[in-house]
């Protein structure tokens, strides 16, 4: 399980293969300038409801991981959470569809 920190007053924990995903998608919308609200459904534990955020490039962002090795990356899944951070209600986690054939994405760091 993965955390999500987000201007040093919110972690959020998310399995490691999403915030894999949401790495990728907010890195990608933040280095082009862009703010965005981001959305989730909460964890029974702290009330089963939704939490939202606002992103900007100006709010420090840190990502933790559990594993110690990246999760293989699903482009298709990734690409389905850039059109979804690009609507009117912001980045929200969809579903993962079935990865096309071929090699895996590979991560620009």
């Amino acid at each position: 399980m993965g955390k999500l920190f987000y201007d040093s007053t919110l972690t959020v924990d998310f399995d490691d293969r999403v915030l894999a995903h949401l790495q990728i998608v907010i890195g990608a919308k933040l280095r082009r300038g862009e703010s965005f609200y981001f959305s989730w459904k909460d964890d029974p534990a702290v009330g089963d409801g939704r939490s939202t955020i606002w992103l900007a490039p100006n709010i420090p962002l840190h990502y933790k991981y559990f594993g110690s090795r990246l999760p293989a990356l699903n482009r298709e899944w990734i690409i389905a959470l850039s059109a979804s951070s690009n609507s009117a209600g912001g980045l929200q986690i969809v579903p993962e569809p079935p990865a096309k054939a071929g090699p895996p994405a590979e991560v620009q760091q």
